[in-house]
């Protein structure tokens, strides 16, 4: 079983697949704590139900599009996610899983949609989650494995200006990663604050040999569940 927050279809909002159709499985629970978390349901307080494989996968048939992306939380905190991928990938369906890198399983992917958690993403307080979150958030040789073993992209969530550097700083630590495959991606929860992130990590970005991805669903539909 695994415990899950919603199924819902739309399309993608982030990444080299923005704007195609794609059914999520948002699995709930994290093993961090982002301040700026989106999906609070999925980790601070997180929701959802308990569902049998067999369930998920006929409720992920009820939706039109073959591309399913597998999102949390962290989905792959539960051992269970590996034989739902096994399943899916034997469905036929074209399978993206977003994750933080910091947590290992033998999972089949077409896509593995890292986003590594960086010092901006640390909260202040409480202090257990804090000194939790700082010592989980890089696991590098989780993603060693990750770069070597799927096609990944990485998107990096930009706060300040500074926090380019950062990015510069992790990709150094792993020349395997293909710049071309790199995004960054400004940190909002609003159209407006997407827009004016914008405005200056698109130039960053483009002196830097990086790319920005946006935050379509934000955009189209607000923060808001399923979308």
């Amino acid at each position: 079983m695994l415990k899950v927050a919603e199924i819902f279809s739309s399309y993608q909002g982030e990444g080299e697949l923005s704007g195609q159709p794609a059914t999520f499985i948002r699995l709930s629970g994290c093993n961090l704590r982002c301040w700026f978390c989106d999906t609070p349901y999925t980790s601070w307080k997180p929701e959802g139900e308990h569902l049998e494989l067999f369930s998920i996968i006929q409720l992920t048939k009820l939706h039109a599009p073959k591309n399913i992306v597998i999102t949390g939380g962290e989905p792959l905190l539960q051992p269970e996610v590996v034989p739902l991928t096994n399943m899916l990938k034997n469905e036929g369906f074209h399978i993206t899983i977003e994750t933080a890198g910091t947590i290992d399983r033998p999972v089949q992917c077409d896509l593995m949609s890292i986003s590594p958690k960086r010092s901006n993403s640390t909260p202040q307080t409480p202090e257990h989650w804090r000194e939790r979150h700082e010592a989980d958030r890089h696991q590098p040789a989780v993603i060693s494995r990750f770069i070597d073993a799927y096609r990944s992209q990485f998107k990096f969530v930009i706060d300040q200006p500074a926090d380019i550097q950062d990015v510069i700083n992790y990709l150094e630590e792993f020349p395997g990663i293909n710049r071309d495959r790199v995004f960054l991606m400004p940190q909002a929860r609003s159209a407006e604050e997407i827009l004016d992130h914008e405005n200056w990590l698109k130039p960053l970005a483009h002196q830097h040999g990086l790319r920005v991805t946006s935050r379509l669903h934000i955009l189209e539909f607000g923060n808001t569940r399923g979308s």
